[in-house]
């Protein structure tokens, strides 16, 4: 078994353009000040990292690196949650997501999805460049305006969009590969890889490809009404990144998974702070150990009451009281005679 490693803080939330959030420097001080020991960053957040510059030299990311060492942080991974949205998306969402791209390719999907494919691209080797073997993402979607089989679905439109999407995504797995880098996508709503169904049948399609793997989170999950802890146990050989966020679902006679097209405060469905809400940690962090998962455990703050500050210090101290530091040796060890063919023999009756 092996101890997981944190806690760490997903910087996505927290990137902005005020001090300290705005520069590498502050916000790592700040998230060890928080009590966080390694950090998750966005490789599209310009304030934060250069990515060009990480994809490009190893003695940029050493530097960079270091700047962060100063102030007790780790970079635990890089995340292309953005990027990866943009790779797969249907044209219903065309106007949504163009503002997520770079200016020079928006109203251009064909273009916007082709500096979508290099921004993860850059992404995995910067990685590399980092001493990092796995990294975030989202799936983007194609398939995700008919999760509802109504109307009705025609023969083959879900087939030939996973086609699509294992299409798209296998050279970036290739490279990935090259890398020596994971990709493990979040399993999410609004991705074509919202649930453990969706995600074998993109597995299908690439392969079964190595670097083709999961980020467990157990919000989701909730929101979903699925087994989030079964689920641990079936994808126990996928899973390769844990973002620890807590959710609730509070069916009501007016509403339920679907939430109406209520606020975020007002859906049945809603994430919390660390311990606000429904998700059995203590259930969840003794599997991870029992599992062997060697990566981080990485606070994503999502709240529709809490102030994001008060979750994030709430929150390391939540992941820390959740580690499991794991032992060396059975419990029962004290208590052993030793034994030998012979003996084991004698004890069963055999001649």
């Amino acid at each position: 078994m092996k101890t997981i490693k944190g806690p760490g803080l997903f910087l996505a939330q927290f990137a902005g353009d005020e001090a300290p959030f705005d520069s590498w420097e502050g916000i790592t001080r700040w998230a060890a000040d928080c009590g966080y020991k390694g950090v998750q960053v966005p490789s599209g957040a310009a304030q934060l990292m250069d990515l060009e510059q990480a994809a490009a030299s190893k003695d940029w990311c050493d530097d960079w690196k270091g700047r962060a060492a100063e102030a007790g942080i780790e970079v635990t991974e890089l995340s292309t949650h953005i990027q990866g949205q943009l790779v797969a998306v249907h044209p219903a969402y065309d106007l949504a997501f163009d503002g997520f791209a770079d200016g020079k390719v928006r109203g251009n999907p064909a273009a916007r999805t082709e500096w979508a494919i290099d921004q993860v691209k850059k992404s995995l080797t910067a990685s590399k460049n980092l001493g990092l073997d796995r990294m975030a993402s989202f799936s983007g979607a194609l398939a995700w305006p008919y999760v509802y089989p109504w109307p009705q679905r025609p023969a083959g439109l879900i087939e030939a969009a996973f086609d699509e999407l294992a299409k798209r995504w296998r050279p970036i797995l290739d490279h990935a590969e090259d890398c020596g880098v994971d990709i493990c996508y979040e399993i999410h709503p609004g991705e074509d890889l919202h649930d453990g169904i969706s995600f074998e049948m993109f597995l299908e399609r690439v392969g079964n490809h190595p670097r083709a793997n999961m980020l467990y989170d157990p919000s989701h999950y909730v929101l979903q009404g699925l087994d989030y802890l079964d689920n641990i146990d079936i994808y126990k050989d996928r899973i390769r990144m844990f973002h620890v966020k807590d959710a609730e679902l509070n069916p009501t006679g007016r509403q339920g998974v679907y939430g109406g097209y209520q606020s975020w405060v007002d859906r049945a469905g809603r994430f919390r702070s660390l311990g606000d809400g429904q998700v059995d940690f203590g259930a969840i962090f003794s599997k991870m150990a029992a599992n062997d998962f060697d990566g981080w455990a990485v606070v994503e703050w999502e709240c529709a009451l809490k102030h994001p500050e008060d979750g994030a210090r709430e929150g390391a101290q939540f992941v820390k009281d959740h580690i499991i530091r794991v032992t060396p040796h059975a419990f029962d060890d004290f208590a052993a005679g030793g034994s030998d063919d012979a003996a084991n023999a004698k004890m069963l009756g055999i001649s």
